[in-house]
């Protein structure tokens, strides 16, 4: 057993852990050590310790829209899908940072609120959600979001207000401060339950007629360049269903890349660059990445 390990006993850590078990994309390498917190204070005695012993921090929500180098990741990478705790009350609807978008929108379906349909389909965590202002379908999570509480990259417990998490376009200060998202809470409107399940029904519906649910991949891959749509970019220069190594231009939505064949994330990333090289040359269009790349190369 590594010091961690000993020094916090009562949290799940691994060592030496691939994190493709980890990712919607299958892919990654291994984790120095990788912990399972189910609670903000299980959250600071690991910060706290990797303050203390200079040790690398990463946090992960449930590893959705993210691709992990297959070098791995050094130091302590930490996943919050345990911390998944939703509660309701007066219109506001509060969820820990690994709580799943699926739930907590089925939770405001059930209490008859509406402003969280978008997200019914969208496979992350509200932590992941709120760190890239997620969005789909003309929703977002700045429409609905009221407030979150952090831990600062000082170790303090603080609580952000709309104004000061300064939302873009799949962009949120906590892509700039290395702070770490504990829990979320949303303003919703009261509306006809019949009404929220049949918007969830045709938004469901159109993902499983347009996304490629049926294979591992990282979801939507590319920002949408102004003025263009990246899928449409991309089947007019021919990349469509293209195979790089294991990875695959997704023939049924060209704006996702899917695991088809044991794809390492180097087989992604080689991909993604090749299409902006191709996009550019033809288009004059640069292509920015929606995915998080994060971790080392291999050695």
């Amino acid at each position: 057993m590594t010091t961690i390990q000993t020094a916090l006993p009562d949290i799940q850590i691994l060592a030496n852990e691939p994190l493709s078990k980890y990712t919607f994309t299958e892919t990654g390498g291994p984790a120095d050590f990788l912990a399972f917190p189910r609670s903000a204070a299980e959250v600071e005695e690991l910060f706290y310790y990797a303050q203390a012993h200079d040790l690398p921090w990463t946090t992960l929500g449930n590893a959705s829209n993210l691709i992990v180098r297959d070098g791995g990741i050094r130091g302590l990478v930490v996943i919050l899908t345990e911390m998944k705790a939703i509660d309701c009350a007066d219109g506001l609807l509060s969820a820990q940072a690994g709580a799943k978008l699926v739930d907590v929108s089925d939770r405001a379906l059930a209490e008859g609120l509406s402003g969280l349909e978008f997200a019914c389909g969208i496979p992350g965590s509200v932590g992941g959600a709120v760190f890239m202002n997620a969005g789909a379908y003309d929703g977002e999570i700045a429409q609905v979001f009221e407030s979150c509480q952090v831990l600062s990259k000082t170790g303090k417990i603080e609580t952000l207000t709309k104004e000061e998490m300064k939302f873009g376009y799949r962009r949120s200060v906590l892509q700039e401060d290395g702070a770490v998202m504990l829990q979320a809470t949303f303003r919703l409107t009261p509306e006809k339950k019949a009404v929220i399940q049949q918007r969830m029904d045709e938004l469901t519906a159109l993902r499983k007629s347009k996304q490629p649910l049926e294979y591992p991949s990282c979801g939507s891959v590319f920002k949408r360049p102004a003025g263009h749509y990246t899928g449409a970019l991309i089947q007019k220069a021919g990349l469509q269903g293209l195979k790089w190594g294991g990875a695959q231009v997704s023939e049924k939505h060209a704006g996702f890349i899917v695991n088809i064949d044991h794809a390492t994330a180097t087989d992604y990333l080689e991909l993604i660059q090749h299409i902006q090289q191709v996009i550019k040359e033809k288009f004059d269009v640069d292509l920015e990445v929606e995915v998080r790349i994060i971790g080392e190369e291999p050695v």
